[in-house]
């Protein structure tokens, strides 16, 4: 696998959450809903963020991928706060992690042990 098609993933993720955070507003309006909402978003969107980081990094980097997600999510958080009508929270940070932890216990779960053989195998067993 290319540095492109390892890094590209994650880089591109970082981006749009970058993107996403310097939006003024996402608010619905729906209340409650949308809290809970954005709430599950920021869960998964970490907890993929940590799974392609540990794909990029291969089967040594889970403990590292942990860091790079949790170390962007800190500075996602900082980031809100130049944002007009953003903040950034301590508890998001808390949430981004919760996801990450999510994402580990799936893995486990699941016996996956190193994602970019995992990734390959199910790139092979599907039908051309």
């Amino acid at each position: 696998m290319t540095a492109v098609g390892r890094y590209g993933p994650p880089i591109a993720l970082m981006a749009v959450i970058f993107a996403l955070s310097a939006q003024p507003d996402l608010n619905s309006g729906l209340g409650i809903w949308d809290t809970i909402g954005r709430k599950l978003i920021h869960m998964a969107t970490y907890g993929l963020l940590w799974w392609l980081w540990w794909r990029a990094l291969g089967r040594q980097g889970p403990v590292f991928a942990v860091a790079i997600t949790l170390a962007y999510a800190v500075t996602d958080e900082f980031h809100q706060h130049f944002v007009p009508g953003r903040h950034g929270s301590p508890v998001d940070v808390a949430i981004d992690a919760t996801g990450v932890a999510l994402a580990i216990l799936a893995a486990r779960l699941t016996g996956v042990s190193d994602p970019r053989r995992s990734a390959a195998r199910s790139g092979r067993s599907g039908s051309r």
